[in-house]
């Protein structure tokens, strides 16, 4: 009974936040060594469906880096990176377009279906609702078929979310030319964040947030505003590779999006935890 009465509890506390964040639109990055753990994709997966069912209007966006990365061994293709973005010349975006739209895009929408949500994949190869150009390198490097998102088709994505669907994003883009480009799956994310008008977007992470020391896990910082994020980073509280993921969520906050979250996605249910509990498990940076 003490168990029973503690789920009820917890649904008591969710309540709030139900109704607080009820109609409005959360972007979700997946990405990275999540998508390789089935285990965790499938405990977010019905994280995200929660949501939906409750009344949110979630929009996952979606990138592969790792996946890509073994596929263009696999063909004998070498990987190279400049600051962080991939190199993508004719026979790589072959590759990265195979990756993203025809397989990871395709297997996200039907593993949610399999558990019971209703999901919709927009790529390339159904409907392609990110539109960009030729990103250029500001040290002059030639990416080659690297892109940057410049609009989103908003009528789209939202006609879905008021239809009881997830819209379900890979990281590729079409110029007005009809060239498709390889687009960083964090900066997609923040175009349609901003797009949509969106409450929140969350990061899904393999660290849990911004640690005041990043050797202790302990040490995370559960909320900070944009103004305390930027002194941490110039007191070197934030360092490594957490800054530019810290930059990233102070440029979305910047483009009129109202929280932003790191999280671990590989903690069970830590989607939920983050949105739905007053304590959280990550970091939260507001305005």
């Amino acid at each position: 009974m003490n168990q029973a009465i503690a789920k009820a509890d917890t649904l008591i506390e969710a309540m709030g936040w139900i109704r607080r964040f009820r109609g409005k639109t959360t972007v979700i990055k997946l990405g990275g060594s999540l998508l390789e753990d089935r285990v965790a994709l499938h405990h977010l997966l019905l994280d995200v469906i929660f949501m939906e069912t409750v009344g949110l209007r979630p929009v996952v966006v979606h990138g592969g880096g790792k996946a890509i990365t073994q596929a263009m061994a696999d063909a004998g293709i070498q990987a190279e990176f400049v600051r962080g973005r991939r190199v993508t010349d004719a026979p790589s975006l072959q590759v990265v377009e195979q990756v993203l739209a025809g397989e990871l895009n395709i297997e996200i929408t039907q593993m949610m279906e399999k558990l019971g949500g209703r999901a919709m994949n927009l790529s390339p190869r159904t409907t392609c609702v990110l539109h960009g150009e030729k990103l250029l390198d500001p040290d002059g490097a030639d990416l080659g078929f690297v892109g940057n998102v410049t609009s989103v088709d908003r009528d789209v994505v939202e006609s879905l979310a008021y239809t009881d669907q997830v819209p379900v994003i890979p990281s590729l883009c079409y110029d007005a030319e009809g060239q498709l480009y390889n687009v960083n799956a964090d900066t997609a994310a923040m175009a349609v964040a901003q797009s949509l008008g969106a409450d929140k977007l969350v990061f899904l992470s393999d660290v849990n947030g911004v640690r005041r020391d990043e050797q202790d896990p302990h040490s995370i910082i559960p909320a900070m505003s944009a103004g305390e994020a930027r002194q941490l980073i110039t007191d070197g509280v934030i360092r490594g590779g957490m800054i530019p993921k810290v930059e990233a969520c102070l440029e979305t906050l910047d483009r009129g999006v109202q929280k932003v979250h790191i999280i671990d996605g590989r903690l069970r249910h830590s989607l939920l935890l983050e949105i739905f509990t007053t304590d959280g498990v990550g970091t939260e940076i507001h305005a």
